[in-house]
């Protein structure tokens, strides 16, 4: 294949590319606040899992229990943590009590993690199990809530009589390369799968779940088979999204960045290590899909700004179109998803570099240690495998 063509070909991709997302980013809605009474102010269940979170638990917990929708229990899952998470829980919990809240918050400690469960998705599921509410919110240790977040987003559930929404949640970072990075990352897990697809009720293949926010009814949950489905599955919260269409109940992704937010990695260092437990897996552990995507990458992202000093005349003209299209169409989805000015823009061929090399390394770890260690456990491949979607 010539250059010429392979130009035109990716010309074609990227024009294609950005029409569709443009008019696709159209149907993904930001949460609307809503002010107001709930119909029959329905109990609302928040569980959130915590692993050695003593730096974030209690301002998490604060911004829940100050909440303008006060019809909620908080159950908090102390999953084997090794550090003050425990102690930092009680104690917020008697400042509360002693301030007159009425937040009731239930503290659930996890000793030991059964064979056959990632520890998160056992948390999780525990959490449910003590759970009274109706409805059932799973959420993060270090997620940040605006006071109108859950008001809003029951209001948004009852009106359209949604099974389960989740928000995409402002992810921040104080570190410029970090954050470049992360923009790069939800971009091009975007370009391939559309957010905007979960929100049309007539397909059932295409779904979203994100861990910062999914908001379930009872009733969903439960048809879906709770966590046990998921009990291996690093990307649980992905894959709970992924159920919910499958069982063809009615699911709606919303831009949630002026009602949540998380600080996803504190450094550059430590979303290395992260991102070793989810990129294999979400690649279905396959060294197949893994070149797919390398290849994908290189090709579709970085031929165009290498076209630059190979091509002249007209393929020049067709070349730069393509790159401009490249670097419209990742300025909109930081704009939409995000608070940033995305400055970082002027070093997208490096960053696709870097994604390359994080994509590369967390997956030859994986190979390599013949599974994933995570939050003090080691998962080995092949049990992963067998239990990449359901366990009996």
């Amino acid at each position: 294949m010539s250059g010429g063509v392979m130009i035109l070909i990716l010309f074609t991709y990227w024009v294609t590319t950005f029409l569709i997302h443009w008019r696709g980013l159209k149907r993904v809605p930001e949460l609307p606040v809503v002010g107001g009474e709930i119909r029959n102010n329905p109990l609302l269940s928040i569980i959130i899992a915590a692993k050695d979170e003593e730096g974030s638990i209690a301002h998490t917990l604060k911004t829940l229990i100050n909440q303008k929708y006060v019809n909620v229990e908080i159950i908090v899952v102390n999953d084997r943590s090794i550090d003050n998470t425990a102690k930092n829980i009680e104690k917020f919990m008697g400042e509360i009590k002693n301030k007159g809240y009425i937040q009731e918050i239930k503290l659930i400690h996890i000793h030991k993690l059964p064979t056959g469960w990632l520890g998160k998705n056992y948390a999780l599921l525990q959490g449910y199990l003590r759970a009274s509410g109706n409805y059932i919110l799973f959420t993060d240790a270090d997620i940040q809530f605006s006071a109108d977040t859950i008001g809003s987003a029951m209001a948004y559930l009852q009106k359209y009589n949604i099974d389960h929404l989740t928000l995409l949640p402002y992810l921040k970072s104080r570190q410029f390369w970090l954050r470049g990075f992360i923009h790069l990352f939800i971009f091009s897990l975007y370009l391939s799968k559309w957010p905007w697809m979960p929100n049309n009720d007539r397909q059932t293949k295409q779904g979203i779940g994100v861990g910062a926010f999914n908001l379930l009814t009872r009733e969903a949950y439960e048809k879906i088979g709770t966590h046990k489905e998921i009990a291996l599955r690093p990307d649980d919260d992905l894959q709970l999204g992924m159920l919910v269409k499958k069982k063809g109940l009615k699911q709606r992704v919303l831009i949630g960045k002026e009602f949540i937010e998380v600080e996803w990695y504190q450094s550059f260092s430590a979303m290395l290590k992260g991102l070793e437990k989810n990129i294999f897996a979400g690649l279905n552990y396959s060294l197949f899909v893994l070149f797919g995507v390398i290849l994908g990458m290189i090709v579709f992202y970085l031929l165009p700004f290498l076209g630059i000093w190979v091509f002249d005349g007209w393929y020049v003209f067709i070349n730069d179109v393509s790159i401009i299209l490249i670097l419209i169409l990742y300025l909109i989805y930081i704009n939409k998803l995000s608070k940033d000015k995305g400055f970082d823009v002027l070093l997208f061929p490096i960053f696709v570099l870097i994604l390359i090399y994080v994509f590369l390394r967390s997956c030859l770890i994986t190979l390599i240690k013949g599974g994933i260690s995570w939050k003090g456990t080691f998962y080995s491949i092949n049990e992963l495998k067998s239990n990449r979607f359901k366990r009996k």
